[in-house]
């Protein structure tokens, strides 16, 4: 134990009998330590601001829209315009085993609701209660629909912040009126707002009845089309089912609208999953990019320590001469200057890592951009500095010292 304070004592003074040196050297390895925690931090920022985004709209949850088809079957210059029914919706449930939740919905955006203080226009949405098992609808006050607002086709509506704030101004809005288009609805919830900034078509939107909007407020601009509904929202029995029900509900579709369901372009959709998983992919693949980058520079950090030892061997060789000369063993020289390059690592690198943490800290405190979350330290990159940090000390401390231990005491006090 008095051997190794009596190490560490010398280490410490040999590092400040030079100073300049060793702080260039301990910057190397800091740098590189901060930048990759740094990097792959702002990586994840990214990776889960976009993931936050998609949460916002539902788990798993998939969009199916009315598309073009062919005219004819084989024909690729006239196309025709088609869209989707409540019988598509009924037989998907009916003839699509993989498709777990399933709803259908009409949608309007020229309904125009007129509270006693105010008016406003939003979209107008007629939904199934069980919507909200699909797609993100968090309630503020009162309760979502429910299956006997459906089945008695209740007028009641479900208004979303913005809409709220506007309609209601200062006044409680659960339990009071509004007119849709003329027709008295009762607020009976509010939800949550969705998002930040001034992103605000989604905290505008009302929801009602499907019964009752499939009544009274059709889909508009649908042709003959009758029982048109707008799109319907679906999730797959399991993640990984995704592909397997999308083919099952082209095949329905394909199959009622009289169209060769493997034509790609006949169908207008959206695969939250796919683009999630594509996403995911994208961020893997930038993550190892910065994590190589934040690697090799702590690679020249190490090879800058071992650099330096290489040259303190070098200044010292009389020193370690004398000391061997009065009986220090190869061992105790060994030990001294692998001790001086491993502490060299191990403090520079704890100085990058309080440092990354201490800008992403204050980055938090900045307003975040849409779409970008706040980086934060990721364990396997911790894990993986450590890893590097502790291998590069061994290498920064280990070749030089040998070098130094193997130092014949003559040949060493023979040079100047």
């Amino acid at each position: 134990m008095r051997q190794l304070v009596e190490i560490f004592r010398q280490t410490l003074g040999t590092l400040w009998a030079h100073k300049l040196r060793s702080f260039l050297t301990m910057f190397g390895i800091a740098w590189g330590v901060g930048s990759l925690l740094l990097l792959v931090g702002l990586g994840e920022g990214f990776r889960s601001g976009n993931k936050k985004q998609f949460d916002e709209l539902g788990e798993n949850v998939m969009f199916i829209w009315g598309g073009r088809a062919p005219a004819m079957n084989g024909s690729f210059t006239s196309l025709r315009q088609y869209y989707l029914t409540y019988r598509d919706y009924k037989d998907v449930v009916a003839e699509c085993p993989d498709v777990g939740l399933i709803t259908p919905i009409i949608q309007r955006n020229d309904v125009r609701a007129v509270s006693d203080y105010y008016q406003s226009s939003g979209q107008l949405m007629g939904v199934p209660a069980a919507l909200n098992e699909i797609r993100y609808l968090p309630i503020g006050q009162g309760r979502w629909l429910n299956e006997l607002d459906i089945s008695q086709k209740r007028p009641v509506v479900v208004i979303g912040d913005e809409a709220r704030r506007v309609l209601f101004p200062g006044w409680p809005s659960v339990g009071a009126t509004i007119l849709l288009n003329g027709m008295r609805f009762q607020v009976i919830g509010t939800l949550k707002r969705i998002g930040h900034g001034e992103n605000n078509t989604r905290n505008l939107q009302m929801f009602v009845p499907f019964s009752v909007m499939r009544e009274n407020f059709p889909p508009l601009n649908v042709g003959e089309t009758e029982d048109a509904i707008s799109f319907i929202n679906y999730q797959p029995r399991r993640r990984d089912l995704h592909e397997t029900a999308r083919q099952e509900v082209h095949k329905v579709i394909g199959k009622n609208h009289g169209f060769d369901y493997s034509n790609p372009d006949a169908f207008d959709e959206w695969d939250t999953i796919r683009s999630v998983d594509a996403i995911g992919k994208i961020f893997d693949a930038m993550n190892m990019f910065l994590g190589s980058v934040g690697l090799v520079t702590l690679g020249l950090g190490a090879i800058g320590i071992i650099n330096i030892m290489l040259v303190s061997v070098a200044d010292r060789t009389r020193e370690i001469g004398l000391r061997k000369a009065l009986g220090a063993t190869r061992r105790s020289i060994l030990l001294q200057f692998f001790a001086e390059g491993a502490f060299l690592t191990l403090l520079s690198g704890s100085v990058g890592i309080a440092c990354s943490a201490a800008v992403m800290a204050l980055l938090a405190l900045l307003p975040q951009p849409q779409g970008f979350d706040t980086p934060r330290l990721v364990p396997w990159t911790a894990i993986l500095a450590i890893c590097s940090l502790s291998f590069a000390g061994i290498v920064a401390g280990l070749y030089p010292a040998r070098k130094a231990a193997l130092l014949e005491p003559v040949e060493a006090l023979r040079r100047e």
